[in-house]
């Protein structure tokens, strides 16, 4: 069986953690989300490493959460539901805690979850392909466990916007809002993503460590919504009247019955 998570780590100490489910788009399940939380949780304890790389095979970066993932989760209880829902809530929260900095290399789009990977990340740098989109109300549902991490990076007014209406944002209304540090042209986001590192390996590792820290206690991050919060509010969702209803009209492809 092919690993989800692919991970290498070269001589100068950076890992590159890389979503490796390209058959289905990088989408999210209970595996893949365990297997990234341990993979972050190993990289964030080893003095070895100095920088975390994020990104993915193929031409998406990740889809959100799997179909048939969100298919099993639909028959679940509003208790199991908080259980999965907590491990999300977790991923997110150890990938924005990391004591090292992280750069999300975006080679494609990103949907639900994955906005989330990308806003918690320090650095993130994407192509002219990498749409990105909060769909989670179409669904009868809200992007709730990754909603302090994207309200962080593109701030209260846009969320309002995007989480409400779950347009599509491209690329260049990414870097615009922030969601985006820097766009690039295919072929030197590799390049791009490499100077990023250069300038992180020149800092003391211990001084980036403590540069995170006081970001996060300067912005109120240390305030944000608990993850058992935002878990709380998605179980409950999941399995409602209206979640149930969003998940089985996208499964059948026809409009939910709120759509006249």
């Amino acid at each position: 069986m092919t690993d989800s998570v692919l991970l290498n780590i070269d001589h100068h100490g950076v890992a590159t953690l890389t979503l490796n489910r390209e058959e289905k788009h990088n989408a999210f399940d209970d595996a893949i989300i365990a297997a990234l939380t341990a993979k972050l949780k190993q990289l964030d304890a080893d003095p070895a490493v100095r920088v975390v790389v994020l990104t993915a095979v193929g031409k998406t970066f990740s889809a959100g959460g799997d179909m048939a993932w969100m298919r099993s989760m639909a028959q679940y209880s509003e208790k199991q539901n908080l259980e999965d829902a907590l491990k999300l809530a977790e991923l997110m929260e150890v990938l924005d805690g990391l004591s090292k900095p992280t750069i999300a290399r975006v080679n494609g789009p990103a949907y639900g979850g994955g906005v989330g990977l990308v806003a918690c990340c320090d650095i993130a740098i994407a192509t002219p392909s990498a749409k990105f989109a909060l769909t989670e109300v179409r669904l009868g549902l809200v992007p709730s466990v990754i909603s302090p991490y994207v309200i962080a990076a593109i701030g209260a007014h846009q969320a309002r916007r995007y989480f409400l209406t779950a347009e599509p944002i491209e690329a260049e209304d990414a870097l615009r809002i922030g969601l985006i540090h820097q766009l690039v042209a295919p072929d030197i986001l590799d390049e791009t993503v490499g100077i990023a590192v250069t300038f992180l390996l020149r800092a003391g590792p211990e001084a980036l460590r403590c540069a995170k820290q006081l970001v996060a206690e300067q912005s109120g991050a240390e305030g944000r919504a608990s993850k058992k919060r935002t878990a709380e509010l998605i179980a409950k969702l999941r399995v409602s009247p209206g979640g149930q209803e969003g998940l089985s009209a996208f499964l059948e492809k026809r409009p939910p019955n709120w759509i006249k």
